[in-house]
């Protein structure tokens, strides 16, 4: 499972590179060569999603479109903007979650905020309360 948002790299004036996401109109960043702004680039797009999942904001899926570039956010940010996803589909609220989990309030906050390192059973626990279930490709590396 992997998330990735396309991304335009453009010459900045002072010998940098802009770093925007045509989905998170609010990532702006910078780098010295490519694969520091695509570093950049990936900090940027979870904080973004970050203050998305706080305020209960939409968070766009990403485009497949022709891409000159994307970023690949790692595995925790997916599956857990993911399961942000799933709650939205599902129409119910993070409360309605702790009830099914029958978990604390502040258990289930921390399955949504990105900066927490939440473990994988209490992920796939929160997908399962959802009737979902997480399912994992590995691919070789390009």
């Amino acid at each position: 499972m992997m998330l990735r948002y396309p991304i335009k790299l453009e010459p900045d004036d002072n010998g940098t590179l802009l770093v925007t996401c045509p989905a998170l109109p609010e990532v702006a960043t910078f780098g010295e060569d490519e694969d520091d702004a695509k570093r950049h680039a990936v900090n940027a797009i979870e904080e973004a999603l970050a203050a998305r999942i706080a305020d209960g904001r939409k968070i766009p899926a990403p485009k497949s479109a022709q891409a000159a570039s994307e970023v690949a956010l790692p595995l925790m940010t997916a599956l857990k903007v993911s399961l942000y996803w799933a709650l939205g589909e599902a129409g119910i609220t993070r409360a309605e979650l702790m009830r099914r989990l029958n978990w604390k309030r502040e258990s289930v906050d921390r399955l949504f905020r990105l900066d927490h390192p939440s473990r994988l059973d209490q992920i796939e626990a929160a997908f399962r309360a959802l009737g979902r279930r997480i399912d994992v490709l590995i691919e070789t590396a390009a």
